[in-house]
């Protein structure tokens, strides 16, 4: 084989590489949650609800709590309440379309809907200006327990989720409830949700 005709090859081989990788990246730049995504580290491919997990049911060992038909949300402020699924969904419902952003890099838009918390919080007669903290089902991790301030708290988009893309919320994405807010981060969007009381 002529030396010409080799390196003819080779060019040919690293033009149709180059090709290849050019295409795969404006197919991701169009459309990067497909199946041959080259960013992703999650997919929603597959995914319940059309949204990406990081954590699921069974990794954070809640899916027993979550699936208790006794399960009810403890509110603590200057008063306490308990509410039970059926007595949260009898509150007036919202929904607001608000991302998940994933310290993985990802971020995918979803509609929620739910109680407002700052009702909730307005239910237990919480300060205005209070701190409050969420606590999850799950038992360990780092996010097992959240704080929020009351910017966030208070600000009219963020709920209380029970229904994710007009469906009951997934296990795998924080049935029976969770948080959502706008501007905070994913892991900081407590699933699975327990109690709301004042830091």
């Amino acid at each position: 084989m002529s030396d010409d005709l080799s390196r003819r090859r080779f060019l040919w081989g690293v033009g149709g590489g180059s090709a290849l990788l050019g295409a795969a990246a404006l197919a991701h730049s169009v459309s990067p949650w497909g199946p041959f995504s080259l960013k992703a580290p999650r997919s929603r491919t597959g995914s319940p609800q059309d949204l990406p997990v990081n954590r699921s049911a069974r990794q954070a060992d809640v899916t027993a709590l979550a699936l208790d038909p006794d399960w009810a949300l403890s509110l603590s402020g200057s008063s306490t309440a308990t509410l039970a699924l059926a007595d949260l969904e009898r509150l007036p419902q919202h929904t607001e379309v608000l991302p998940v952003s994933c310290v993985e890099g990802w971020t995918v838009d979803a509609t929620w809907t739910g109680v407002r918390l700052r009702e909730l919080l307005d239910l237990v007669r919480m300060p205005e200006d209070a701190t409050i903290r969420l606590r999850s089902m799950q038992q360990r991790g780092a996010f097992r327990e959240t704080t929020m301030p009351s910017p966030y708290a208070r600000d009219p988009r963020t709920l209380v989720a029970l229904q994710l893309n007009g469906e009951r919320l997934d296990l795998d994405h924080g049935y029976p409830a969770r948080i959502i807010a706008p501007g905070r981060p994913g892991v900081l969007q407590t699933k699975w949700l327990t109690s709301i009381e004042e830091a």
